[in-house]
């Protein structure tokens, strides 16, 4: 064994392969972080976006923020699709693999909010075009259940919630490396997915129940076999 003045005697600026290795994992992981940071945010905003949209009780306002909603999720969709595709043609370890990689279990809400969503924010859109000359023209509830529908907002939010795994992983934090960590956080993942289609699906079934005409009172005493 070479004593250790022979070591770092011929390069004293040189470093161990231990710190050089720990160096170049750091660098890859804040690349990483950087490239999942901006499809994160983007998935995030739109599914607050989304979550709003029963709420607003003007037809101005909801043609507003279906166009924001529509930019975001293609904005969304845009950025996740280069992500895959570079990271599938990319043969290696490197960041934008690794990124790729994490971003497969939001592949498939994604791929709902392609097929799904978006028509339903164009035809949400489209309905709003009509009435929405006058700022205070009040929102039907019609239009206000379909924004509540659970294909609108629901892909979008499991979408932005299947990207906070690999935010965490690029963030040097190793979900499975725990197994008594890992349970819990499923479990707690599966409860926040099933809340959020329950609440999408009672929001949307009260404002559907508005937007019925109401019954008529003559009809029901017509039916009667008593009335004369």
């Amino acid at each position: 064994m070479a004593p250790y003045g022979t070591t770092y005697g011929t390069n004293p600026g040189a470093a161990p392969d231990s710190v050089n290795a720990e160096l170049g994992k750091a660098g890859g992981m804040d690349l990483q972080l950087a490239v999942l940071l901006p499809v994160a945010a983007v998935w995030v905003a739109a599914g607050l976006v989304a979550d709003g949209l029963p709420r607003l009780d003007r037809a101005r306002a909801l043609r507003r923020r279906t166009g924001w909603l529509s930019a975001l999720t293609l904005a969304g969709l845009v950025l996740t699709a280069a992500v895959l595709v570079m990271g599938l043609q990319s043969a290696g370890t490197t960041a934008v693999d690794r990124a790729a990689t994490d971003l497969n279990l939001a592949a498939a809400p994604a791929l709902v909010v392609a097929a799904c969503t978006l028509r339903r924010v164009r035809r949400l859109r489209a309905g709003t075009r009509a009435i929405a000359a006058a700022p205070a023209t009040p929102a039907p509830h019609g239009l206000r259940a379909a924004a509540a529908h659970p294909l609108v907002g629901l892909p979008i939010q499991l979408t932005a919630l299947a990207i906070l795994p690999a935010m965490v992983e690029a963030a040097g934090v190793d979900l499975l490396a725990a197994p008594a960590v890992t349970g819990p956080a499923v479990t707690v993942g599966v409860l926040g997915v099933i809340a959020i289609g329950v609440r999408h699906a009672l929001r949307h079934n009260r404002l559907a129940e508005r937007a019925l005409p109401p019954a008529a009172t003559g009809s029901a005493r017509t039916a009667d076999p008593l009335h004369v």
